[in-house]
């Protein structure tokens, strides 16, 4: 109820508009680049003269000065707010930034209001003009459906060359004024306001410009028409280009100011009537003795101006005395429309370039002369100059400000000074007009005050608004001759805006429809970047003694202090609160008073009740007419909520227990269950208690029951005698829960008082089952620690079930009963399994016994002779609600064995964990599966294999061992069933038995294939969160291959290839393509988004993919569609299609485009495993083949057939002998390309036979086998590896021209063994050989050969099989036996 300070907006970039006006002050980014201009979108735009001004100040000396403007430059602006805070200007030379509200939510969640740039650029139209003032000017709709409401804001700018600008919010200019050829030095602006009294003359809209000498008027509604009639033709015309609608033109008043020397502000009161005494006073100063007056009085425009000599000037102008004057610039904007449309308009709608418009000679319009206008009088002050002038919102005061430091209040109407403030210099001045709420008035006597009456008129009050930035202060006075009210540091770099004026265009009809959202006055703080509005209570106009309204709230000061007092003695503190609140005399105040004191935490639970009952008992002493109603049933609320409090605090406080003793088979007849279902209900809770207290974590709580007075006033609310429980979190239901029931439960308090004591209080049966319910789900960890809470339960639940409107005993049993399917909703919803279900169990066994004494109380009704005892206990009433009890435990039971399974953890010994693996599970409910559709168990478990990272193989073990013939017999565990599983994850604990113990519970959605199919989606969906982790899609492929049904596996492979990888694959294609090898990691994560190693896995796993695709394509014939069958406790799930759901609905894969792709993959993943070279993978594909990659796998394509094009079967044949040699080298060759860091990132394939690939590839891409295993065999043998190379050369068909190409092999090895030694042996044999031969050995090169230390008898064999595979008439059979003969002399031993 104090003055304050509101934040009620931001700035998004304040930064980026001060950068924008001040060059020089624009800070550079650590990387050395300036910051972007905000008027710029592209880089293209910006000028090299932007780069230049961004150039540090070279002189020490204005660094200084240069840091201070960084924050005081909003001063050095031109700044306006609309009233409506829909736009901002700032402006400052010849440049102007536009900006604009937007919703952002901030940083604690909440939306906010942010200012952002909506437009920047430059205003000036003529040479070295200059913005001298602003305005933003709302305009009101004129639609039916939003009359009075604002619909565009226009901007009003005035410069120094004399024009008046008028722009929309996209700076888009509708109009151009030239009404005087001085400067323009003010812009204000007048609304229409509903006048207040009968007596009050209305005032005109109008939009008054001064000027050194000279002040013009234009017409509000002639101004409202021109703008509209102005927008509406750009609008056109932006559309059509040939509209050509003359906006009306602007009427005008011109006055020359004349008797003053200088003027800086002014203000324009409006019309004002005088009375008779002040005509006959005015006529006698002006006239003389003898002057005449007329009769009527007369109506006068009066102005205010501020200067110098006088410091104060008061104009008053006749109406009627100059007719007003029509603009003349107004009629020609509709001529310039149709070749440059009127300016700045011209670039923006494109229709002429900025030369052709230079080029156009400027005419300036003709300006009327103006009226001469003689000041009547002033304050002359020669020493003294004026600064600005702030008109009251009521037209009778004025806040003037003077190069003194001073602020001077002025009475309008009489024209004197009444009041001076000193110290304030630089000041800046605003209104702000409070409107008293006639609700707030206190109780007054009939005779008090005629305001005394709610009927009465509301009072206004007026507040001065000083911002002092010297001091940075802002201080609120009252007005004419009141207090300071308020004072805020706010910092001394803001600006202080008070428009003045609201929406214009309103009249006394339109201005009554809607109430405008205006703002009176704020505080543009540039360096916290936020606008501030200041709110003013009427309360502090009121500052005489007799005021009860200030009274009370220093009453409520005091109190305040009191309450945070820490007073050792209660008893004083209580007497003094008692006393503060009797003697507060407003209704409200005293009920804001007393929320305070209930509220606090000092005040002990006594005193509070002391304090409302002495508040209450003094309301009641009162006479009936003077009490206030609500303030009354508000105590009254507040002590039946103490009372409620009380009794239940000694309820708990009481030493009660329970002598009953418990075990098994009481609890098994409480519940109704036999004895192997009650052995089952506590092993499956013991699973579930040992694994969930592995991953929850519990903080000791020793406050259970206890809940302070204040947070349990402000948990519960009591309204007409009914108590109810606020909107409050499940936090806070827990804690009142927990306050009331937590003792009963734990059998430390009597249910059947607590019952009692609530139901005496009004509290429904349905909120204490909902709170009863809370605190039993939230505390599942002591629940299941504490066995005996369950007969308490049972007992408190069958207490609430007998109280009014819980069950109604004309209950029909083949209706269910909403008392009972609250509580089924709860353990649905309910996350903590083993509570839900112990208590559905309790539910169910308190509903059976319910619903058997309601049946046995009409049989024995209807059979009057049956004795009770005929019916047994163990007969249960069958009903509808039954039938729901047993679903929902089957559920239950069902959510708890797999909520255990998402617990439990594997002790697997992996090398590392991804982040995407270490996120935590969500936890399960029965809603939430139900709402998870058909797939939403398996996918659970999917999410926990990914988590676990569990092995199909370890899923295919735990399933045989469920299938195994005999089940009975005791597990040895999985361990012996995994034979095929890595060592790294044998060690898995007790989750092989938690998995059988799910595949038995879940046979339908827990199915092999169904679970690996949901797996492999899981695997691929977190690969593609985070594609460095190769290992996911090579398990999610490992997944897809242990999917036994191949229509399942064909829709996986083909959802997973178009959602995930065929783009991806695209991208490596074209890459490898564009740069002829296997891409560097940059160029890899720049395109494919993945590193070059995570790259080279992805292809591997891509032709893993490809080649499943293919034989699911060729095994689907064969295999029938499976029907996929759900539990009948899970027939109610509905929710998003399942994924096999999806994969059976997918169309079959044509199996030659699914061929041609992976023969594109086997291309590229040779290319990247072998690092090969010069190669461009799409150059060995045509046109059709070309064309036909990447398109949906099932389409059917145009692809390659017939006979292929000779060069590309070339080129295909070096690739696949490239990759032959490179195979080789890998295997055999002396340097490795692959390091130990790459050996560890590669995925865990196995070894490709790349020759056998090489030969497959052959066969897919028409190139001859024979020459690739010619290759292969000549491979080995440059390699040394000859043994190797016996094996391949048998599999070789044409073996002459092999033995041709191998003879060239012998003579490398004879050359480099004979010639390139240069020992004696050799040359001693060089001169023994035939010349032929010692010629041809010349020939040979032995640099082809890739290993030329080979053994002469390992020659020897080779030249003999290759004298076995050449005929005796070969052209090349002699050279062979030549060769036998030198090979020969060269085994023999030197002599």
């Amino acid at each position: 109820m104090a003055c304050s300070i509101v934040q009620f907006c931001y700035f998004q970039d304040l930064q980026a508009a001060r950068d924008f006006l001040f060059p020089h002050l624009r800070e550079e980014t650590p990387s050395g680049a300036p910051r972007r201009d905000p008027s710029k979108s592209s880089w293209e735009d910006d000028g090299w003269g932007a780069w230049e001004e961004t150039e540090p100040q070279e002189p020490e000396e204005e660094g200084n000065s240069c840091k201070t403007q960084k924050t005081s430059w909003l001063q050095d602006c031109v700044l306006s707010l609309s009233p409506t805070n829909d736009l901002m200007v700032i402006a400052r030379g010849q440049k102007a930034v536009f900006l604009v509200p937007k919703w952002k939510h901030g940083d604690k969640g909440k939306e906010e209001m942010h200012f952002a740039v909506g437009w920047s650029g430059c205003l000036n139209v003529e040479e070295g003009e200059c913005v001298t003032s602003a305005l933003c000017i709302p305009l009101a709709s004129q639609k039916r459906s939003s009359t009075g409401r604002p619909d565009w804001t226009c901007i009003v700018v005035g410069f120094t060359s004399g024009y008046v600008r008028f722009y929309t919010e996209n700076g888009v200019l509708l109009l151009a004024q030239l009404l005087n050829e001085d400067l323009v030095l003010q812009l204000k602006c007048r609304t229409y306001e509903i006048p207040r009294h009968p007596g009050v003359t209305e005032q005109n809209e109008e939009l008054s410009i001064l000027y050194p000498a000279a002040i013009v008027t234009i017409d509000g509604f002639s101004l409202f028409q021109s703008l509209r009639a102005c927008r509406n033709q750009v609008a056109k015309a932006a559309a059509s280009g040939n509209e050509n609608i003359q906006p009306p033109p602007l009427a005008y008043k011109k006055w020359g100011l004349q008797d003053i020397d200088t003027i800086i502000d002014h203000a324009s009161i409006g019309i004002m009537t005088l009375s008779p005494f002040d005509q006959m006073k005015t006529a006698s100063n002006i006239g003389g003795y003898n002057a005449a007056i007329k009769n009527s009085l007369p109506a006068m425009s009066q102005y205010i101006t501020v200067g110098s000599n006088p410091f104060t000037g008061f104009f008053y102008a006749l109406e009627g005395s100059t007719q007003p004057l029509l603009s003349h610039v107004a009629l020609a904007v509709a001529s310039k429309l149709t070749s440059a449309l009127f300016n700045a308009a011209s670039g923006w709608l494109g229709w002429k370039s900025k030369h052709e418009e230079e080029a156009v000679p400027k005419q300036k319009p003709k300006v009327e002369p103006a009226t001469p206008l003689a000041v009547r009088f002033g304050l002359p002050d020669s020493r003294r100059h004026g600064e600005s002038i702030c008109l009251s919102p009521c037209n009778t005061l004025a806040a003037v400000t003077d190069d003194f430091g001073r602020v001077i209040l002025l009475d309008v109407a009489r024209g004197i000074a009444i009041r001076m403030w000193k110290g304030y210099r630089d000041a800046q001045t605003g209104w702000v007009q409070t409107v008293e709420d006639l609700h707030d008035r206190a109780p007054e006597k009939a005779d008090a005050s005629p305001f005394g009456s709610t009927q009465g008129p509301s009072r206004v009050a007026q507040f001065l608004v000083i911002y002092a930035p010297r001091r940075g202060i802002l201080e609120a006075w009252s007005t004419q001759q009141g207090p300071r009210v308020g004072a805020f540091n706010v910092g001394k770099h803001c600006r202080l805006l008070y428009p003045g004026y609201k929406i214009m265009g309103l009249n006394n009809v339109t201005s009554q429809s809607w109430q405008p959202q205006t703002y009176q006055i704020c505080l543009v703080d540039p360096v916290s970047g936020s606008v501030k509005t200041v709110s003013v209570p009427f309360h502090l106009a009121l500052s005489d003694k007799k005021s009860e309204r200030a009274k009370d709230m220093h009453l409520m000061k005091k109190l305040g202090a009191s309450l945070k007092l820490k007073a050792p003695n209660l008893d004083l503190i209580e007497t003094e609160i008692k006393e503060l609140i009797l003697d507060i005399k407003y209704p409200a105040t005293k009920k804001q008073a007393l929320e305070s004191i209930l509220a606090s935490e000092r005040l002990p639970f006594s005193c509070l009740k002391n304090i409302t009952q002495t508040l209450m008992d003094s309301l009641k002493n009162q006479e009936l007419e003077s009490v206030d109603e609500g303030l009354l049933q508000f105590c009254a609320n507040k002590l039946k909520l103490l009372h409620l409090y009380e009794s239940v605090s000694q309820l708990n406080s009481l030493d009660f227990h329970s002598d009953t003793p418990f075990s098994d088979n009481d609890l098994a007849v409480l519940l109704r269950l036999d004895e192997k279902e009650l052995l089952k209900l506590q092993a499956l809770l013991e699973k579930y208690k040992q694994e969930n207290s592995r991953t929850a974590v519990r903080f000791s709580d020793d406050k259970d029951g206890v809940l302070p007075v204040k947070t349990f006033l402000e948990y519960l609310d009591c309204e007409k005698d009914v108590i109810s429980v606020k909107r409050t979190g499940e936090e806070e239901h827990v804690a009142l829960g927990s306050f009331f029931f937590w003792k009963c439960l734990c059998g430390e308090s009597s249910p059947e008082d607590m019952c009692r004591a609530l139901e005496s209080v009004g509290l429904s049966p349905q909120l204490l089952l909902s709170l009863l319910l809370s605190v039993w789900l939230s505390k599942e960890k002591d629940v299941l620690d504490r066995p005996q809470t369950v007969c308490c339960l049972y007992t408190m639940l069958h207490l609430l079930s007998k109280m009014k409107v819980a069950v109604e005993e004309t209950w029909d049993s083949q209706s269910v009963s909403p008392w009972w399917q609250q509580m089924r909703a709860a353990c649905i919803q309910s996350e903590n399994h083993g509570a839900a279900l112990l208590s559905a169990h309790v539910g169910h066994a308190v509903a059976a016994q319910i619903s058997s004494s309601l049946a046995e109380k009409k049989f024995s009704q209807t059979l009057p002779g049956t004795e009770p005892e005929a019916l047994t206990d163990s007969w249960e009433a069958l009903s509808l609600d039954t039938e729901y009890w047993r679903l929902l435990l089957k559920q239950l039971e069902d959510c708890l064995l797999l909520q255990t399974l998402l617990h439990s953890r594997a002790s697997t010994r992996s090398a590392r964990v991804s982040a995407l693996q270490a996120e935590p599970l969500p936890r399960l409910s029965v809603k939430k599966l139900l709402e998870g559709g058909k797939g939403g168990i398996a996918d659970s478990v999917a999410k926990w294999i990914f988590k676990q990272d569990l092995s199909p193989e370890v899923l295919q073990c735990a399933n045989k061992e469920r299938d195994a013939e005999n089940p009975d017999e005791p597990k040895e565990g999985i361990t012996g069933g995994l034979f095929g599983v890595p060592a790294v994850e044998t060690d898995l604990g007790a989750t092989p038995d938690l998995l059988q113990l799910a595949y038995a519970q879940f046979p339908c959605s827990l199915e092999p294939g169904v679970l690996h199919a949901h797996c492999c989606w899981e695997y691929v969906v977190q690969w593609n969160k985070d594609p460095e982790e190769a290992r996911f899609f090579v398990r999610s492929i490992e997944h897809l291959k242990h999917i036994v049904n191949a229509h399942v596996q064909n829709g996986i492979a083909l959802m997973m290839w178009n959602t995930f990888l065929v783009k991806r694959f695209s991208a490596a294609t074209y890459l490898m393509d564009k740069v002829g090898k296997s891409p560097k990691d940059r160029l890899c994560r720049r395109d494919v988004g993945m590193s070059d190693t995570a790259m080279t896995s992805f292809l591997d796993s891509c032709w893993g993919l490809l080649q499943t695709l293919m034989e699911a394509d060729v095994s689907r014939d064969e295999m029938p569609v499976p029907v996929l069958d759900t539990e009948d406790a899970w027939l109610a799930a509905e929710g998003p299609t399942s994924i096999v759901e999806l994969a059976l609905e997918q169309k079959p894969a044509h199996y030659p485009l699914v061929e041609h792709h992976a023969v594109l993959c086997a291309v590229l993943c040779a290319i990247a495993r072998l690092s090969l070279k010069a190669t461009k993978p799409l150059s060995l594909f045509d046109s059709k083949g070309k064309n036909a990659f990447f398109k949906d796998l099932t389409s059917i394509q145009l692809l390659p057939s017939g006979e292929m094009d000779p060069n590309i079967i070339s080129i295909r044949q070096q690739f696949l002998l490239k990759v032959v040699s490179a195979a080789v080298q890998a295997r055999l060759g002396v340097a490795k390309d692959k390091d130990s860091s790459e050996e560890a990132a590669a995925t865990p394939l196995e070894e490709r036979d790349w020759p056998a690939l090489a030969l497959d590839l052959a066969h897919h891409l028409h190139v001859s086998e024979d020459a690739v295993r010619r290759h292969h065999v000549g491979e080995l043998y440059s390699h040394g590896a000859d043994h190797l190379a016996e094996e391949a050369l048998l599999q070789v068909r044409d073996k002459e021209v092999l033995a041709s190409q191998l003879l060239v092999l012998i003579g490398q090895r004879l050359a480099h063994a004979v010639l390139h030694t240069q020992t004696r042996e050799g040359l001693e044999l060089l001169a023994r050989l035939p010349p032929t031969l010692c010629t041809w050995l010349k020939a040979m090169n032995p640099q082809d050969l890739q290993n030329t230390e080979v053994p002469i008898a390992t020659t020897a064999k080779l030249v003999n099989k290759v004298i076995e595979l050449l005929p005796e008439n070969h052209g090349q059979y002699s050279l062979a036996l030549h060769l036998t003969e030198a090979v020969a002399a060269m085994s023999l031993p030197p002599l």
